[in-house]
């Protein structure tokens, strides 16, 4: 059973990632509201969220709310918006949030997290979201593999409270099934999953591959070689401690453990909704210039899902 003392929980953004988390806790125990789209609250208010995974599904009865104020009350926020919708949403939920809450940035990319400060005064803890799932209908959440979470305190003198809060989070979500690390380099692990997603995501939706295939073709694997040697090359020039010597094969190991995943840009390709990419290679691109780093295969990747973009504009469902 989740952790009683964690209070009540609320997910902005209740897409596929916050489905998957926001069910997992629900199912044991913790009282959590979902906060999204009019279609799926509508579904999850009427029947529940319906959480398959495994071969089987349920459904979880749960609160859902197309308002932001339904944050309200919560310890605990999971923030699972879009990385382009990171500053509205965080702005939008800025006046409803409880004097002790907490924000998990459960999102994709780096730079979430700052600018989620500059629209929130409470405390926001950056995530590592491992987790291959997806939306399969309105209300229903589908997990393809993984579900791990990285999270972590960024600064060296943080306060002994938010350690605690760490803790306590890294337990509820342990007791869910959820396996959690916390880390004294979140910064860097952010930047393994940019890397991943970088190395993954435009690919996908380019070739509208899965994660198996793309590593069986050379011609994929040479360029996601390019990517993760260029995002090296920038974290170096940054600073950044990545925690990780032997990247490119955790890149090519996440393959083998989701090999029919598609990436969260082909989905979105797919149903004619925009895309995260301007996050992933096209931070890496944008980064990359200001530190005089050339970064040429981001560059394009994130050119030609634009272009992809453009192509699916009055497509959206």
């Amino acid at each position: 059973m989740a952790d009683k003392n964690l209070g009540r929980l609320a997910v902005m953004g209740a897409g596929a990632v916050g489905c998957f988390y926001g069910g997992m806790l629900a199912r044991a125990g913790a009282d959590v509201t979902l906060i999204g789209r009019p279609r799926h609250v509508d579904a999850v208010n009427a029947h529940g969220l319906v959480l398959e995974m495994r071969g089987g599904r349920e459904a979880i009865a749960m609160p859902a709310s197309v308002e932001p104020a339904g944050v309200a009350g919560a310890r605990l926020v999971l923030f699972c918006v879009k990385s382009t919708a990171t500053d509205e949403a965080a702005r939008a939920i800025a006046p409803h949030l409880a004097d002790d809450a907490v924000v998990l940035a459960l999102q994709n990319g780096v730079d979430n997290v700052e600018r989620l400060r500059a629209a929130v005064d409470k405390p926001v803890i950056p995530a590592v979201v491992y987790v291959g799932c997806a939306m399969a209908g309105p209300g229903h959440v589908k997990h393809y593999g993984r579900g791990d979470l990285v999270i972590g305190a960024d600064a060296p003198d943080a306060p002994p409270a938010l350690h605690a809060r760490l803790a306590e989070i890294a337990a509820a979500f342990g007791a869910a099934g959820v396996p959690v690390r916390i880390s004294d380099n979140v910064i860097g692990e952010l930047w393994v999953k940019l890397t991943i997603n970088c190395a993954y995501n435009a690919l996908s939706a380019l070739t509208r591959g899965r994660y198996g295939f793309l590593v069986e073709s050379e011609h994929a694997r040479a360029l996601m070689r390019d990517v993760v040697a260029e995002i090296e090359a920038l974290a170096a020039a940054k600073g950044v401690r990545i925690p990780d010597a032997r990247l490119l094969d955790t890149v090519y190991a996440v393959a083998a453990a989701m090999p029919g995943q598609t990436s969260s840009t082909e989905q979105d390709i797919a149903r004619g909704q925009p895309t995260e990419i301007d996050h992933l290679n096209g931070y890496v691109a944008r980064a990359g210039e200001a530190a005089g780093v050339p970064t040429p295969v981001n560059r394009t990747l994130h050119a030609l899902v634009k272009v992809l973009e453009g192509s699916n504009e009055g497509k959206q469902t």
